[in-house]
């Protein structure tokens, strides 16, 4: 079962949807025959608010469920309500961004490319200061738990059961100074550091790599059951995209893999890495 509150209602909302298809009915036609708005079964079904068990009970009487089935699906819909260790920290975690974090609290695996930033699951603390420092209309007091936040999520990939990831980063994220060198370096020998994870692998797309597909910083989360697609993830500064139609997925998929054969081997991305951090000394 999904680990986190956010994937146990995208779990939930999966298996609602599934049933309403297989009756081959739409949200307007399930609203009809349980009274109520057709906006509402469409709500259950992409995981917008909090689910209350009785009615997900309701829906499972009316598609005839098993016994079995409606309980583990009611089970989901009271899980989905506890609050994740990331709740704690308040408006600096911002709704949008609290989706992913529950989402990749239940991931087994990330694959991302970067063309600006170091990934968060590998930046420094004093990196990812820098980064909150210079955002826009930043509340001060938000900054220290922000990168508390950060470091918190980093425990994922060293944990029991650690998180696999695989982190494609454009050379520029290399040249690109945050902060000043002191903090580059430093950067740049916690990279080399997490690339010695047997869960961690980090490639460079370097500058000669050629043309490639113009898609911008991503990340694809995989979960450990099946039940649960994949699903791509990419934010701004005030908003972000989840994507999850199997056809968007696959062409993520497709672009991630285009960037991998482009880029240098962890091997020769290890040895870019280290002459980045020998030319800030």
């Amino acid at each position: 079962m999904p680990g986190s509150p956010t994937a146990r209602r995208r779990r939930l909302a999966i298996e609602l949807k599934k049933l309403r298809e297989e009756h081959q009915l739409t949200c307007g036609q399930v609203g009809k025959e349980l009274d109520w708005s057709g906006s509402k079964v469409n709500r259950l079904e992409t995981g917008q608010g909090r689910v209350q068990p009785s009615d997900v009970d309701a829906l499972c009487r009316f598609y005839g469920t098993s016994d079995e089935l409606r309980e583990l699906l009611k089970d989901l819909a009271k899980q989905s309500k506890t609050r994740g260790w990331w709740h704690a920290y308040g408006s600096a975690v911002p709704p949008w961004f609290s989706v992913y974090v529950g989402l990749e609290q239940a991931a087994s695996g990330l694959r991302t490319y970067e063309c600006e930033f170091v990934p968060g699951l590998l930046q420094t603390a004093d990196y990812a200061r820098e980064l909150h420092l210079a955002a826009p209309a930043q509340d001060p007091n938000d900054v220290e738990r922000m990168i508390n936040v950060r470091m918190e999520r980093q425990a994922l990939l060293t944990g029991t059961g650690c998180l696999d990831l695989w982190a494609i980063l454009n050379e520029s994220v290399l040249q690109h100074t945050i902060g000043n060198a002191k903090i580059m370096r430093g950067q740049c020998e916690h990279l080399l550091n997490m690339a010695e994870l047997k869960n961690v692998t980090v490639q460079v797309l370097p500058f000669d790599a050629g043309t490639y597909p113009a898609v911008g910083a991503f990340t694809i989360l995989g979960f450990p059951d099946q039940e649960d697609p994949d699903m791509v993830y990419r934010d701004g500064l005030t908003d972000a995209v989840y994507l999850e139609r199997p056809e968007e997925i696959a062409l993520y998929a497709k672009a991630f893999d285009n960037l991998r054969a482009l880029s240098l081997s962890p091997q020769r991305s290890n040895d870019l890495i280290r002459r980045a951090a020998q030319g800030l000394y």
